[in-house]
């Protein structure tokens, strides 16, 4: 009886082991994975850059369209 049951582990241990290669799925799935992290690090940084200098990505013609105008309470405050 040892001998029958030595002789099947090998093979049972061959039979359990999963491949060590990575299916096309799984593949595309790290992939797709890589790039969300990429772009989640782009807006973090888009977003420290705009809390660092906030006033940089405003256009400058929304300062003074209320500067433009010729009602004197604009100019009081």
């Amino acid at each position: 009886m040892a001998d029958s049951l030595a002789g099947t582990l090998p093979a049972l241990a061959s039979a359990v082991r999963p491949d060590p290669t990575l299916t096309l799925e799984q593949k595309a799935a790290f992939v797709f994975v890589f790039f969300l992290f990429v772009f989640l690090g782009l807006l973090i940084v888009r977003c420290f850059r705009i809390l660092l200098d906030p006033y940089r990505s405003m256009p400058s013609s929304t300062w003074t369209d209320y500067m433009e105008k010729d009602t004197f309470d604009y100019r009081l405050a």
